[in-house]
């Protein structure tokens, strides 16, 4: 033993216990991280990548939005982490390429390249699947049959959908999509009845 009662080989058992409960704590605090990052809503350039499918998690680029669609239902991604913010299904996003010259000139404004992004969560109870009608450039829930004009800011053209979808600013750098700006409107869906 040693002067103070404490051998070398009990301060070192000590000394690594300390250790690895502050690596805990550490890596505790780098997990809340993610996990806030994770539920953050979309960023300025943030990038898209697939929410689902053969090609989840892939980057989305140009090429995988062919003129009048389909829409791509997306997850924004922060392109410095690389977290993918899929913590909250109100951050899906459905992307779709429509010929500008059909855009009114609000939504233009918020295009890039004639891509348009919306929210992916229907606005009457929150469904997430959707019906692509190309010739029109509309959006159908099949939940309960709200149609969204996405040519026109996503505007509610049927059924019982009380507002328009989110709009989200879309750029192009280096050839993909990314975010430019904040949702206009509140994703998500209404609570009460109807």
């Amino acid at each position: 033993m040693t002067r103070q009662g404490w051998s070398p080989a009990r301060r070192d058992v000590l000394r690594l216990a300390l250790g690895a409960g502050l690596g805990f704590c550490a890596a505790g605090r780098v997990d809340a991280q993610d996990a806030g990052a994770r539920r953050a809503r979309p960023q300025p350039n943030d990038r898209f990548v697939f929410a689902g499918g053969l090609r989840k998690n892939e980057l989305v680029t140009l090429a995988d939005l062919p003129p009048d669609g389909p829409p791509a239902v997306t997850y924004p991604m922060d392109p410095a982490t690389k977290i993918v913010r899929d913590e909250s299904r109100l951050n899906q996003v459905l992307l779709v390429r429509l010929d500008p010259s059909r855009l009114n000139s609000d939504t233009r404004a918020r295009a890039a390249e004639g891509i348009v992004g919306y929210s992916a969560v229907c606005t009457h109870t929150g469904c997430d699947a959707w019906d692509w009608q190309p010739a029109a450039g509309v959006v159908k829930c099949p939940c309960h049959f709200s149609e969204f004009d996405l040519k026109n800011g996503a505007q509610v053209l049927n059924g019982p959908a009380p507002r328009r979808l989110p709009a989200l600013p879309l750029r192009i750098v280096d050839g993909v999509p990314v975010v430019g700006g904040v949702f206009i409107g509140r994703p998500g869906f209404e609570t009460g009845g109807g």
